[in-house]
Parts: C-alpha cells; sequence; structure tokens
C-alpha cells in the first residue's frame, strides 16, 4: 500500500520524536503546547499547523526535508 503525503509526515513525526531523546513532556513546554495535543500529532490523529511543525523540527534536530519525505 502506498502511502499519502499526510499519513507519511504523521509516521515520520511520531518516529522522528520518539528518537530524539527528549520527552514528550518536554518537546510539548518547549512548544507551548499541552502534553494530550502532542499526544494526538503522535497517535496520528492531527497534523500539527506549518509553525508548529516548524518548531518541532528545530526542537527535536530533524530536517523538514527528512520530515516530510524527500529524502
Amino acid at each position: 500500500m502506498v502511502m499519502n503525503k499526510e499519513e507519511l509526515i504523521k509516521k515520520n513525526l511520531k518516529t522522528e520524536i520518539e528518537l530524539c531523546g527528549k520527552t514528550k513532556t518536554e518537546i510539548a513546554k518547549e512548544l507551548g503546547i499541552s502534553k494530550p495535543t502532542l499526544s494526538q500529532y503522535l497517535s496520528r490523529r492531527i497534523l500539527p499547523s506549518f509553525t508548529t511543525f516548524a518548531k518541532i523540527c528545530e526542537i527535536i534536530d530533524c530536517s523538514a526535508d527528512d520530515m516530510l519525505g524527500l529524502h
């Protein structure tokens, strides 16, 4: 089955956050969002806004290209 871009982003987001070495609480605090909101991103229920997506990439030191599956 071919994964659409939205599903790929959600999958990569979850994987990269889990691999970054920071706790979900730390990431949520740095983003200025609640832990339940971060959990919704990780459970693939919702996608973050563009601004939040960019902040996540910066916080976990992951390029947007990698997160978007462009590499």
